[in-house]
């Protein structure tokens, strides 16, 4: 637990997902299979939270998000969303848009990595959210669609503007954010957007089996890792050195990077600490 807390305590349950934590891996299933998962302000607000009270209690070393039922997320719900999003002012619309950015921060920016289990459809909201994870383990059923244009609205939208580019091309992001096109599994895999492809079904065990991984292993080293990532996507080369450079020099001064050095001298397998 962080010593810097605030006064409220530990949401006891959540409503809009479910949450599962063992031994340092947390799983969060998106919970509304009769609606393939689509998701309402609650979930988006739910998630946004869930990660913020994550990232304080370091009791967390990996994270599955995963759907529950035929598919992953089929993105915002078309009633509870975009239907209610047409009686909102433009004060209320930039809250609820700010609101689905801050889920999409909160996975880029939270201190460990997040593994996005894939089968079925992954659209809209879905496709982003599984597109910040740092890991989007998918079988053959899964399809991606962003789908923000065929509702009249930006291809740019919760950072996907940002995000696609610098993970499959500009070219790629180009036609999958105007046109809104699914594409499926191979291509995914072909153009970079699954970083690995299971066999039908198999997509929760092996982000499971991440998850395992990367919670055994240096947790200090992937956070830093994964905010080095994060950080120098904008940054020109001679900041990135640098950022480099001070935190390497930092970790150098960790528990972890004497374990390694006493482990190696004993012939025997580390024993991480995340510090």
């Amino acid at each position: 637990m962080s010593p810097f807390t605030g006064s409220a305590r530990r949401t006891a349950d959540w409503e809009h997902l479910r949450l599962q934590i063992a031994d340092g891996v947390a799983t969060v299933t998106l919970a509304r299979p009769d609606k393939l998962n689509a998701l309402t302000f609650g979930a988006y607000a739910d998630l946004r939270d869930l990660l913020a009270e994550l990232s304080r209690e370091r009791a967390v070393r990996a994270l599955v998000l995963a759907g529950e039922g035929r598919g992953f997320c089929s993105g915002g719900d078309v009633d509870e969303i975009i239907g209610a999003t047409l009686a909102l002012d433009t004060a209320q619309l930039l809250d609820f848009n700010r609101m689905t950015g801050q889920v999409v921060r909160a996975i880029r920016e939270c201190p460990f990595p997040v593994i996005a289990a894939v089968h079925g459809v992954a659209a809209g909201a879905g496709a982003v959210l599984a597109l910040a994870s740092d890991f989007r383990i998918a079988d053959p059923s899964a399809r991606f669609a962003f789908l923000f244009t065929r509702v009249g609205l930006s291809g740019g939208d919760m950072g996907a503007a940002y995000l696609l580019p610098r993970v499959v091309g500009l070219g790629h992001a180009t036609r999958l954010l105007m046109l809104g096109e699914p594409v499926r599994a191979p291509e995914a895999e072909r153009i970079g957007l699954i970083s690995e492809l299971t066999e039908e079904g198999h997509a929760d065990e092996a982000a499971g089996a991440l998850a395992r991984r990367l919670a055994d292993g240096p947790a200090l080293a992937h956070a830093q890792t994964k905010a080095l990532l994060t950080a120098e996507l904008d940054m020109p080369l001679a900041a990135s050195v640098e950022l480099d450079a001070a935190t390497q020099a930092l970790l150098m001064n960790g528990e972890d990077y004497r374990e390694f050095h006493a482990s190696f001298m004993a012939k025997r397998p580390p024993k991480w600490q995340g510090r």
